[in-house]
């Protein structure tokens, strides 16, 4: 590999002779050879749209000369298209403010606009990565807007519209299914008849509720800190900086973003970032518990529930033929499994905010927007390859449903308590069916009891007096 010369303050440093980057870059990637984990595309991007907007609004208020101006714009919409990528080379596990990534965009940047205008890389007499790049910014105030825009626009962009389809899916279900009656579970144990409608139906809810819990998220994460700079007071900032900057992001994404009602909090803490993580914890735990459902129902097909058939996408064992595994939903519970973790995580690296800055950036910011990622393709491949086809065993989630010792639940209330339980004991002792130990224990006709035992009736709630 051949190299460059270039230096820093602390002096010269080696530079990979085709990198765009710089010596502070440079020395990050000595600094921090801890793992192969980068920023992902969506941070990159947003990274890119800020210093783009940044630059327009520097030449908005006649601080940038338009020329150097107009070459750093386009320089960082390149970064916004991803075409420079593999320049972005710091470790997400870096100092905690994210300084080395926000040097590694401005050197990206300061050397493709040099290059733009036909001069050599490393000219910082002409282009500065701090001096014209950075101007009117701090790392402080970069990286947690940085942030804050991907991940809003992740979810926006990506995972609402994944979040609306599931709920789509699991709401045909429910309307296909409204008329199938099954047993109802408790403790895992027989309880008195539901639909699979009903059943299904709560699915949805708990999507739907997931989704609003994230909406309200998102306003949090709508304030932007750029323009506090170090410490939040704007130190070296135009008073219209911070506004012309937002109102570019908001042009170029079609979101609402608005200045940070209170820079200190912003850019001290992460509460935004992890009220956020919050409703995707929340979600992932409801997407655990619907997949749960889906792996016991369709369990078997000889020796478990086998009330549903869950599609079958691939053979399920290396040793058993003919057997097929519920992937798709266990996919999705690794994902909910993970998202958890990050959750975790991301609450640690917002408990060690000192003073006037948090010092977990990257991490929150990596693990934040792993989890929109996950969970947006996550809910769009449970929704096609897994809910759309499901299937109900008809008869054999009646014949289980006609079999449950609670559906003598229905009469306790005509025959009391008491010789309501004996009629179930009755039943479970000697094999009898309901009808039988009804006619026995209670005195029951069988007209009488034919007409109890309308099981869609007793799912939909109907009380027998």
């Amino acid at each position: 590999m051949s190299f460059r010369i270039e230096s820093d303050t602390l002096g010269e440093m080696r530079v990979p002779a085709d990198a765009l980057y710089g010596a502070q870059t440079a020395r990050a990637v000595d600094n921090f050879p801890i793992s192969v984990l980068r920023f992902q595309r969506a941070f990159i991007w947003a990274l890119g749209l800020v210093k783009h907007a940044a630059a327009e609004a520097n030449m908005a208020l006649s601080l940038l000369d338009k020329r150097i101006g107009e070459a750093i714009s386009k320089a960082s919409l390149e970064v916004m298209e991803g075409k420079h990528d593999k320049h972005f080379v710091v470790d997400v596990f870096q100092t905690g403010s994210g300084t080395s990534t926000n040097m590694n965009a401005n050197e990206v940047i300061a050397n493709r606009a040099l290059e733009i205008l036909g001069l050599s890389r490393g000219d910082k007499k002409t282009i500065h990565p701090n001096d014209h790049v950075n101007m009117g910014q701090s790392t402080n105030d970069v990286i947690p807007t940085v942030m804050n825009v991907a991940a809003a626009y992740q979810i926006v962009k990506k995972l609402l519209p994944a979040l609306e389809l599931l709920e789509t899916e699991l709401s045909k279900k429910a309307e296909e299914f409204k008329d199938v009656v099954k047993s109802g579970r408790t403790h895992f144990q027989d309880a008195v008849p539901v639909t699979f409608g009903q059943e299904f139906s709560g699915y949805a809810t708990m999507i739907r509720k997931s989704r609003r819990r994230i909406l309200n998220a998102l306003e949090s994460l709508l304030e932007l800190p750029i323009g506090g700079t170090a410490t939040g007071t704007g130190l070296n900032a135009h008073p219209e900086f911070a506004r012309l900057v937002v109102e570019k992001i908001n042009e170029l994404t079609g979101l609402r973003f608005r200045i940070a009602d209170n820079r200190f909090e912003a850019m001290g803490t992460r509460d935004c970032c992890l009220e956020a993580s919050a409703a995707l914890r929340s979600l992932a735990v409801s997407l655990l518990k619907i997949c749960n459902d889906l792996r016991i129902l369709s369990s078997g097909p000889n020796t478990g529930i086998n009330e549903i058939e869950l599609p079958a996408v691939q053979p399920g064992s290396s040793i058993m033929p003919g057997k097929v595994n519920p992937v798709i939903v266990e996919s999705t519970m690794l994902v909910a499994a993970q998202v958890i973790g990050y959750d975790c995580a991301i609450m640690e690296s917002c408990r060690i905010g000192e003073l006037e800055l948090n010092m977990g950036f990257p991490l929150i910011a990596y693990d934040l927007l792993e989890s929109i990622e996950i969970l947006s393709n996550a809910c769009t491949n449970l929704a096609v390859k897994c809910i759309r086809g499901i299937t109900v065993n008809v008869e054999r989630a009646r014949q289980l449903a006609e079999k449950s010792p609670a559906l003598v639940t229905v009469v306790a209330p005509r025959i009391g308590y008491d010789k309501a339980a004996r009629v179930a004991k009755k039943m479970l002792a000697e094999n009898k069916t309901i009808k039988q130990a009804l006619i026995e224990e209670a005195g029951l006709s069988p007209a009488e009891v034919d007409e109890i035992l309308d099981l869609l009736k007793i799912a939909r709630g109907g009380i027998i007096r």
